[in-house]
């Protein structure tokens, strides 16, 4: 059985999460310390909110230091995703840095929030195997990456202008929208992240 553990900073949608994991042949523990992450395959960081609050939370329950050291895979959703960049514009704080960049306010956006359903640009990646083109994927944002080095960008979006809306770096990948709020595109997605963390398992 592949083991993931889901964070628990006090602001994500983890009931749906872990459903669809599950639903997908995963093991899911809610992990609200380091201890619960012993033993996992992989991990998803979540997030609704704002950047500085999650990276608060995540500080005092003394995630940060495990979550900047795993090696194994790691997604990031919303929020989650933002949190991997070296800093965010909402509030001018530090996140976690496991990939160069930086967390931008939508400037071209017609409207904030940026709430609804979307099509992407997607390149090739694991993430969206057997996802035909033009899925559309559920967002609720204001913010987006931007990170250093445009080639760890696996998907974009329109919304006023483009924007960051998915990337990978080695085994971290992350992704702007909601896949647990996104259909079947969205549990297709999760059950390609399952199948990203069984494998490694396999191998051990």
């Amino acid at each position: 059985m592949t083991r993931i553990a889901v964070i628990d900073h006090g602001a994500g949608n983890l009931v749906s999460i872990a459903q669809g994991l599950q639903d997908q042949g995963a093991l899911v523990t809610v992990a609200a310390v380091p201890a619960d992450l012993t033993g996992m395959d992989g991990i998803v960081l979540p997030g609704v909110g704002a950047t500085g609050a999650a990276m608060d939370r995540i500080r005092a329950a003394g995630l940060a230091e495990p979550l900047t050291e795993w090696q194994g895979p790691l997604l990031g959703i919303c929020v989650g995703l933002q949190l991997f960049f070296t800093t965010s514009e909402e509030d001018g704080g530090q996140t976690l840095g496991l990939i160069p960049g930086s967390v931008r306010r939508l400037v071209s956006a017609p409207r904030l929030p940026h709430i609804g359903w979307n099509d992407l640009r997607m390149q090739p990646d694991p993430i969206f195997g057997e996802i035909p083109a033009g899925s559309t994927f559920y967002f609720v944002h204001s913010f987006a990456p931007v990170p250093e080095d445009p080639a760890t960008v696996i998907a974009t979006c329109s919304y006023g202008g483009e924007f960051v809306a998915a990337v990978r770096s080695a085994n971290r990948v992350g992704v702007q929208f909601h896949p647990e709020r996104s259909g079947p595109a969205g549990l297709r997605i999760l059950g390609n992240f399952v199948h990203e963390c069984r494998e490694p398992a396999n191998a051990a």
